[in-house]
């Protein structure tokens, strides 16, 4: 079992920035990647960005150039630093992290923090 929990959203106004951070605990040595997902109203949920063990990095194309994740593994967190955000930025952030195989992949879910940027 893994837990996550999500700090760091918030509300800034369009082109401002906020850093958002999510710490994991319980079998941490089992995840595979760790990354971000936003869900928007009346929108399905859709990957922001993610980081494997192996350090690499998949972002969403709307989101490339402007956000950065980044893990600290000394302390089970993982950071996604939003940058130039956009009202269309606007949605609930949720932490994911990954464990098992590619074809048998179990997923955990943080609770979500609202990120909200005004126009």
């Amino acid at each position: 079992q893994v837990q996550l929990v999500e700090s760091g959203g918030g509300l800034v106004q369009a082109g401002g920035s906020l850093r958002l951070s999510c710490a994991a605990a319980g079998n941490t040595r089992s995840i595979n990647a760790i990354g971000w997902y936003r869900q928007a109203p009346g929108k399905k949920r859709e990957l922001v960005a993610t980081i494997a063990t192996s350090g690499n990095t998949n972002y969403a194309d709307s989101v490339k150039g402007r956000f950065t994740i980044a893990r600290d593994n000394a302390k089970n967190t993982v950071y996604l630093q939003m940058n130039s955000l956009k009202p269309e930025d606007t949605a609930v952030y949720y932490c994911n992290a990954q464990t098992g195989s590619v074809t048998l992949a179990t997923n955990y879910w943080g609770q979500g923090t609202q990120v909200t940027v005004d126009s």
